[in-house]
């Protein structure tokens, strides 16, 4: 199945593509590959999840956030490149979660987004190397932050 088919049936909701909050661009090609830029928790209504993952949040609630993450990712692809099957692999997935210092969960909460983009383009082209950090603070105060290093098709 193609990486469309396998969205589409996730029967997940993209929100509408993140608008830069700063100087930068969301999405930049360089060959054959695709960098994006630092994504955070968009909903579908244009709002964003906010808290601080191990104080207001759980660690569930941040990995649903990480996804929160993943999925406006997908919405930026699909609004600068047509299609979810351009890309033909994750490079490298760089992960920030908002928390305490005394947090040390932050691989499980951005297994929110890696999950996601392993139904995706499944687990040979949707898994790549990947850092999970945390972070005194985020911008808005939104629990997660991710970008990503894609290899486009």
């Amino acid at each position: 199945m193609t990486a469309e088919e396998n969205f589409s049936q996730l029967n997940l909701e993209l929100p509408p593509a993140p608008k830069p909050l700063g100087v930068y661009k969301p999405l930049l090609i360089d060959g054959k590959h695709c960098y994006v830029s630092g994504h955070g928790t968009l909903k579908p209504d244009g709002s964003f999840i906010i808290g601080r993952v191990g104080d207001t949040m759980t660690k569930e609630e941040g990995k649903l956030a990480a996804r929160q993450v993943g999925l406006a990712i997908l919405a930026t692809l699909k609004e600068n490149l047509g299609s979810l099957d351009k890309i033909k692999r994750v490079i490298k997935v760089l992960g920030m979660v908002n928390c305490p210092h005394d947090f040390d969960k932050h691989p499980f909460v951005i297994n929110g987004c890696s999950e996601l983009f392993a139904a995706v383009w499944g687990e040979d082209n949707g898994i790549g190397v990947r850092s999970a950090v945390g972070m005194g603070s985020l911008p808005g105060n939104i629990p997660v932050e991710i970008e990503v290093l894609f290899e486009l098709s």
